[in-house]
């Protein structure tokens, strides 16, 4: 039934665009531009790839700490993990696992912010509580393979979040302050000016909540500063500093509670970069440094003594990014890039009662040095032809050649349709290579093809959107019996197979309603966790004077939250709504609840989420 519901109101949405004056391009407001399928700004209907942008008035409207709930909402194909009413954690039973069409939760998808990579240096995976909505300007979600363009850990796809620019001449800030269920807290100020050729940015986050289960309190602290000069018209310079202080505990599996697992982690990420823009070229060169410092108590069952060391780790990764876009003739953009990235880091333990090391895990540090170009090309206006490719070579694993495929036909001005054949591959992280057996050194990269049909129709008024794609994994990382007979071993020997279609579309009636809505199918022949074979969101969004509104359902079917000789699944549907009313031109007040049907559900097995929960708080803003 809600298939079918799904299916109506896509179609009516279609129907409804076709009926628009194909003359009226200039005012297509869904002609979006993104930065994330290429290294320039391009028109989203010139890529053969599947990109969806979340706005910062998007992410606002749910007044949410983190991005990754209402990314999720509003992507098709994909979805995050979760274990409590904020925050998601690393280490053994976190959750923010990401995956797009079945592929991800891991060094499989990568999360880059202004395009540099993002990740622990030695476990690979993202670190999701450090994306924090009130730094970003926009988010482009790319779902499929990027490895042309950014590499390992693409496979599955991009998350590429865009942070906030100061744009205009004078001085805009604004506060926010919420508290809710649970001992909910959220506070947040963002900072901006200015004046002449320099502009800075500052943003100061903190959350915390008591949890709703007995020992899942969490908390953070992030900032982030970025600075900007403007050499001249053509010329300019970045620096950013983004800085994450985490303290939570893990309460553990509902059957199986933990007591003392505390984690303490501090996440770093910086960068320098100068860009240049002329007639007929530009490009950037990028200097960046992530880091990040692990502190974990891995706890203990109430029944079981108290363990006598902590887990530490340091890990980095330090590269540089460069490329510069050239149009050689007319309809023409021609990227060549080149990436180097330095990463790795120590781990050990660390006994409790005098701080001394027990043992070391390892100390590894690798390289990866890639050079990669992409030429598209516009033939009469009617097709945009796109052939890339990446030769990568990674210090321990060697030389991985990724190609990239694509055609876009281009109709009525306003529809356009999109074949794409990519290649996508992640290394071995240093983890599954060195760190805890099973581990193998002799790994190598994990690879997948993405074969994918698109059709995109636009109009003034919104947008639908319908793909179809097919994926075959090879290579996969397993633990399987080692062949040598000595217990289990990391291998080589996984594949999978998955297939599905993706709908979207969104309709704005008169001036003050939209609509949104997108369904994902996706049949896996090896079921994964975290990955639901069916997922409908249908959102609606009021604007009038001084209120905004904004209502959403979600429905999750045939998630799966354990595989293997037992599977479970999970089917549920979850109602949130938010609030605000502006009491004057600087104060608004704002209300959200979630889950307002008090379903109960699990994404992670183990990990019940709560029922429905409530925030309110208060928003000011400062002109110039």
């Amino acid at each position: 039934m809600l298939k079918k519901i799904l299916t109506t109101a896509l179609c009516a949405l279609s129907l409804t665009a076709t009926a628009q004056d194909p003359d009226s391009l200039a005012l297509l407001r869904h002609d979006v531009i993104v930065v994330t399928g290429t290294r320039e700004p391009t028109l989203l209907r010139q890529l053969p790839t599947t990109i969806t942008t979340v706005t910062s008035d998007q992410l606002a409207s749910t007044y949410q700490t983190s991005i990754l709930p209402t990314v999720m909402n509003l992507t098709p194909g994909l979805f995050a993990t979760s274990r409590g009413v904020i925050g998601y954690g690393v280490s053994t039973n976190s959750a923010g696992g990401i995956r797009v069409r079945g592929v991800g939760n891991g060094s499989n998808l990568l999360v880059v912010i202004d395009g540099q990579p993002q990740y622990a240096g030695l476990m690979g995976h993202p670190v999701p509580d450090a994306y924090i909505g009130s730094m970003t300007e926009k988010v482009e979600i790319l779902r499929g393979p990027s490895s042309v363009l950014y590499g390992s850990n693409a496979m599955g796809g991009v998350i590429n979040i865009v942070t906030k620019k100061a744009t205009e001449d004078g001085y805009n800030g604004s506060v926010t302050v919420g508290a809710g269920s649970y001992g909910t807290f959220q506070a947040e100020s963002t900072n901006s000016i200015r004046s002449g050729k320099f502009s800075a940015i500052a943003n100061l986050n903190y959350q915390r909540t008591d949890g709703h289960r007995p020992n899942s309190d969490f908390a953070q602290m992030s900032g982030f500063l970025k600075l900007g000069y403007d050499f001249n018209n053509y010329w300019k310079a970045t620096a950013d500093l983004d800085l994450t202080y985490l303290d939570f505990m893990n309460p553990g599996p509902s059957d199986a509670p933990l007591l003392d697992a505390q984690a303490k982690i501090t996440r770093g990420l910086a960068s320098f970069s100068v860009s240049n823009t002329y007639g007929k070229t530009n490009g950037t060169f990028r200097a960046f440094y992530d880091w990040g410092h692990h502190n974990i108590d891995d706890g203990h069952l109430a029944s079981a003594q108290p363990r006598d060391y902590l887990y530490k780790h340091d890990d980095f990764i330090g590269g540089i990014t460069a490329f510069q876009n050239f149009q050689f003739f007319t309809g023409n953009n021609t990227t060549f890039g080149f990436d180097y990235q330095h990463f790795g880091g120590d781990a050990w333990q660390m006994l409790k009662s005098n701080g001394t090391h027990k043992s070391d895990y390892l100390t590894e540090n690798q390289d990866d040095v890639a050079g990669y170009m992409d030429i598209r090309q516009a033939i009469t206006g009617l097709v945009t032809l796109d052939f890339g490719l990446r030769v990568d070579h990674h210090s321990q694993v060697g030389t991985e050649v990724v190609p990239q495929g694509g055609v876009v036909f281009h109709f009525a001005k306003t529809q356009d349709v999109k074949l794409l054949v990519s290649k996508g591959f992640a290394n071995p992280v240093i983890r599954d290579m060195y760190m805890f057996p099973p581990h193998n050194d002799k790994l190598e990269p994990e690879r997948m093809m993405n074969y994918e049909f698109a059709y995109l129709k636009r109009s003034s008024n919104g947008t639908f959107g319908a793909n179809i794609f097919i994926i075959d994994g090879k290579n996969m990382i397993t633990t399987a019996p080692n062949p040598s007979g000595a217990g289990m071993l990391n291998q080589n020997t996984g594949s999978f197979h998955n297939y599905g279609f993706e709908l979207e579309g969104d309709y704005t009636f008169g001036r003050w309603w939209t609509l949104d809505a997108n369904y994902s199918y996706l049949h896996m022949k090896k079921p994964v966790t975290g990955a639901p074979e069916g997922k409908l969101y249908l959102g609606a969004t009021y604007r009038h004077g001084t209120w905004t509104a904004n209502a959403n359902i979600e429905n999750i079917s045939g998630l799966y939250i354990a595989t293997g000789d037992d599977p479970e699944k999970e089917n549920y549907t979850t109602l949130n709504c938010s609030i605000g009313y502006d009491v004057s031109k600087v104060v608004r007040l704002f209300l959200r609840a979630d889950n307002i049907f008090a379903e109960r559900y699990e994404t992670y097995a183990g990990f019940p989420m709560p029922k429905a929960t409530f925030m309110g708080g208060i928003k000011c803003e400062f002109g110039k």
